[in-house]
């Protein structure tokens, strides 16, 4: 077992009924995922800047709300729970509906592609997909439960050997993490082609600031736990890494977190596609976000409760297009 299980167990959360959106608007959740954001003036218009007196975790992820009559209308956050098996099934329908916003974006590609969460009460195992249904398919009944050697504890459909060389590794080395995603998108493995990191052109970008590093080797299909630790050891303690040739990872504390991680940093390497085309063509330097900002950006934009309330809006989406079909 890790013995990451009072990380865990410090972040427990509510009843599994939150799986329906509505219900995270009414909760009073205890505490979000921990953050060294600290409060600070952004300025929003002229004359007004954001409101100290509001709640710390509107300020943590930037929100305003305070009303005219004083009343406090709080941000959604991750969720506390009763028990740990209501926390098991609320990953468990995340990480399905994961999959389903992946498959909507285009991110599927045969049977390539995983994402993994962490199960909380056996620590040491974590939730795949079957290798062979289609990411637009995948129900929270169809997830699979893999220990650290690899045997299927529950489900009855084979897994990825190469996701299980690399989730493992990211496990087992991050007890901070308890989700991971990687899958071939088109822009991401495009990027990959170069072998180095991004560079901070868009606001955008610094959520991956000095949070991203790079696989600088191609050694085939990863299936060697070797393979998985050298990952791990690109990744480092970032949210990322650009695996040379291959495509890219992202992590989080959350499985929506590491999910709005992948969505942005494919995003983000379309972007940087374009402006270095563009650069090429028209002989045009793209200007580079100095430092100084990027840090102080990073702290808006690039912490776990930034990413699991940006995922949010995405759930929703799938929840309502699909009528709930993921959770069975």
């Amino acid at each position: 077992m890790f013995a990451a299980r009072s990380i865990v167990r410090s972040t427990r959360r509510i009843s599994i009924q939150s799986a329906l959106p509505q219900s995270y608007l009414r909760q009073s959740p205890v505490r979000a995922l921990t953050t060294s954001t600290k409060p600070r003036n952004a300025s929003i218009a002229p004359g007004q800047t954001v409101n100290h007196n509001d709640h710390t975790d509107n300020q943590s992820v930037t929100a305003m709300g305070l009303t005219t009559s004083g009343l406090r209308l709080k941000i959604r956050k991750y969720p506390t729970f009763s028990s740990l098996e209501e926390e098991r099934m609320y990953r468990k329908q995340h990480l399905a509906a994961a999959y389903r916003i992946f498959a909507m974006r285009g991110f599927d590609e045969g049977v390539a592609g995983h994402i993994s969460v962490r199960d909380p009460i056996l620590e040491d195992h974590f939730w795949l997909n079957p290798l062979s249904t289609h990411f637009s398919q995948i129900r929270v009944s169809d997830l699979i439960l893999v220990n650290e050697q690899g045997q299927v504890v529950e489900g009855d459909q084979p897994i990825n050997a190469a996701a299980f060389a690399i989730h493992s590794a990211l496990h087992r080395r991050r007890p901070d993490v308890h989700a991971a995603c990687h899958a071939h998108s088109v822009y991401g493995k495009s990027w990959s082609a170069f072998g180095r990191e991004l560079d901070m052109y868009t606001q955008d970008s610094l959520r991956f600031f000095k949070s991203h590093g790079v696989y600088k080797q191609f050694g085939g299909v990863v299936l060697e736990g070797d393979e998985g630790d050298r990952i791990a050891d690109a990744l480092g303690d970032g949210k990322a890494a650009i695996l040379q040739n291959h495509g890219i990872l992202t992590v989080g504390q959350s499985v929506d977190e590491a999910a709005f991680w992948f969505l942005s940093l494919d995003k983000t390497c379309q972007a940087q596609l374009l402006i270095d085309a563009a650069a090429a063509g028209s002989g045009h330097k793209p200007k580079t976000i100095p430092e100084e900002e990027a840090a102080e950006s990073y702290k808006q934009v690039g912490t776990p409760e930034k990413g699991w309330l940006a995922f949010q809006g995405y759930y929703d989406e799938v929840l309502a297009r699909t009528g709930g079909d993921f959770l069975n």
